[in-house]
């Protein structure tokens, strides 16, 4: 919001919320009757082709949200190097409210100008006037209203909302005080109202311009250079009829200079390009990849879970596991997504942060859980993650976590696999057992005598059984096999370990797999405390669950927005993140790390990103 709103500041369908798309829905229906009801020569294929085109706007805008957040996590050609926080998530989250809108004119002017119904696939004279009409009044016009909203009265009022946001996503381009779309919808009104005055109009001019608009303000605000030197060195004069990322970039970091809106020839000619703008994206395009010092290395959860993502929808990520019928209507793209994934087969960056002088990211391997029960794909799971690890260590990376399902006993020895493969490696493998175990033993209550662990014997398990037993709580297991190979491992502290007799634990320890028939079992206000990445499904509602362990992320880490790792549940990706270069440390020394007592770690049970639980982002 500006620092001072003005009148029609909000959207007018603000109050509506999910439901503001049905505004839309008597021109749809109008639109499909009247295809399928009138004869041939009465049908509007423009008319009818007007939704479809607002969903291919939102599909390209997603591209290009998804596009940037990949390459900005790369790091290569970036241009500011500054992370984003949760409030300019929040405040572009309704990137879509501006093409509702214009939906909404599209539908009315075709239903009252005749030069804007009926009108040709193409008319050559048509996109003639509508480049010339853009390139003269628009962008002359545009230049100067822009520069009138720098203005202090109006800046405060509406700009300064769009001003908000330095480090500017795709998405940034579109987020504008309702009235200033207003003034917006006018500039580019002036060549499709005067193409459909002249009867010059075609379906392909329209739609065209309006993808060209689209595609110009996603550009300019992806915040990382893409258009290369030698399309400048081969067309000189494309300097002034183009500008580029790092252009625009400077206008939202200076404030004062490059108000053009796609075309800088205004600026050259009233003399506020920035001195910097050469020098800026020259420096934006020779940026390489950027060499990261920890890296996670998760996976994909279930198909649906790509669009929870950062580089997907962040507003899934607010109720995770949730059922949305909708993603049931885009199997299609599910499928999709499916296929690309299982085809490009290796490790792709899915976030990167900064903590303090660490770079941290998170890489992810295109498998998802059922895959991992599948003894046949064992082979290329191990494949995919020791790739990752040997590619690490080629970037010169320094410690790589393996989080969720990349570690187990069963599949890599919690990735000592990799290790005996690979003698060589300098990149250090961890699996943050320790951390986890830390998580899990501060959230059981204080006082707590015994215990109940049910469940496999993880490397977790291990450690928290250990660590309770030195504190002298019992340690109870229902089967005899479970606890001889717990008293093997334990040395001096068997004695605090138990086989159960019964199910009167107040306290459970439990995995994901905890079954309703186990649950049933256990007495009326049991707490399931869950050590396992996943949670157990809820079967009593007379008993506690606590959520998966997790953590307040301090607050000095850059780039932390996004609640979505939360959502597919990508166990403790940041905070582990944030541990292991000290669990390196201490492994290089030969130190122990207790995971018992952790001094000055603040504990939190619900998203590890968000200081106030999973509400939004």
């Amino acid at each position: 919001m500006a620092s001072r709103p003005g009148i029609l500041s909000d959207w007018p369908w603000k109050p509506l919320g999910s439901f503001k798309y049905m505004l839309l829905a008597p021109c749809i229906v109008h639109s499909s009757y009247s295809m399928m009801v009138k004869d041939n020569s009465e049908k509007d294929m423009f008319n009818f082709l007007i939704l479809p085109f607002l969903l291919w706007r939102m599909l390209h805008n997603q591209i290009w949200i998804t596009f940037s957040r990949y390459r900005t996590a790369k790091g290569n050609a970036r241009i500011v190097d500054k992370g984003i926080e949760f409030d300019q998530v929040d405040r572009e989250r309704n990137w879509d409210d501006q093409i509702l809108f214009s939906g909404l004119i599209f539908y009315l002017a075709n239903y009252v100008f005749a030069g804007a119904s009926h009108i040709p696939l193409w008319k050559t004279d048509g996109a003639v006037m509508a480049i010339l009409l853009h390139m003269g009044p628009v962008e002359f016009l545009y230049y100067w209203l822009h520069r009138a909203l720098h203005h202090h009265f109006l800046y405060s009022r509406y700009h300064s909302h769009h001003h908000s946001s330095i480090v500017t996503e795709p998405i940034t381009s579109v987020i504008h005080p309702f009235a200033e779309h207003i003034s917006y919808f006018f500039l580019f009104a002036i060549p499709l109202l005067t193409l459909a005055f002249t009867k010059k109009a075609s379906m392909m001019v329209v739609f065209g311009y309006v993808t060209y608009i689209d595609f110009m303000n996603n550009m300019g605000h992806c915040n990382f250079e893409i258009i290369p030197t030698w399309l400048f060195n081969m067309f000189p004069l494309l300097k002034y009829l183009m500008y580029t990322p790092s252009f625009h970039s400077l206008h939202h970091t200076q404030f004062r200079t490059n108000y053009s809106l796609f075309m800088p020839f205004y600026d050259y000619i009233y003399g506020t390009t920035d001195k910097a703008t050469n020098q800026l994206y020259d420096s934006a395009l020779k940026r390489e990849e950027e060499t990261t010092d920890v890296v996670h290395l998760t996976h994909l959860t279930t198909p649906e879970s790509i669009y929870h993502l950062r580089l997907g929808f962040p507003y899934l990520a607010s109720k995770p596991y949730t059922p949305k019928w909708y993603l049931r209507l885009m199997w299609p793209m599910t499928a999709w997504s499916v296929f690309l994934t299982w085809a490009y087969g290796r490790a792709f960056i899915v976030e990167g942060c900064r903590f303090d002088k660490l770079k941290l990211q998170t890489w992810a391997i295109p498998k998802y859980n059922f895959e991992y029960f599948l003894q046949s794909e064992k082979m290329a799971i191990n494949k995919m993650i020791e790739e990752a690890i040997l590619d690490a260590d080629r970037k010169g990376i320094k410690v790589l976590s393996l989080g969720l399902m990349n570690q187990g006993e069963d599949l890599n020895i919690y990735g000592g696999l990799y290790v005996s493969r690979n003698p060589n490696l300098k990149v250090k493998i961890v699996d943050g057992s320790s951390l986890a175990a830390a998580v899990v033993l501060n959230n059981i209550p204080k006082g707590t005598t015994q215990v109940l662990l049910m469940g496999k014997l993880t490397k977790v398990a291990y450690a928290l059984a250990f660590a309770l037993c030195q504190r002298g709580v019992k340690v109870a297991t229902m089967h005899k096999h479970d606890y001889e190979r717990l008293k093997k491992s334990l040395t001096n502290s068997e004695s605090n370990l138990i086989i159960a007799k019964g199910y009167t634990q107040m306290t459970w320890l439990v995995e994901d797999q905890l079954t309703e028939e186990e649950q049933l079992k256990a007495p009326t206000g049991a707490l399931f405390i869950p050590y396992s990445q996943f949670p157990p499904r809820k079967y009593r509602k007379d008993c506690f669950y606590h959520c998966t362990p997790a953590m307040l992320i301090p607050s000095c880490v850059e780039n932390v927005h996004s609640c979505e790792v939360c959502s597919n549940n990508l166990f403790l990706i940041c905070l582990i993140n944030l541990i292991i270069v000290a669990m390196f440390l201490a492994t290089c020394i030969g130190g122990f790390i207790s995971f018992v007592n952790i001094p000055n770690i603040k504990f939190h049970t619900r998203c590890i990103y968000c200081r106030i639980g999973c509400q939004g982002g």
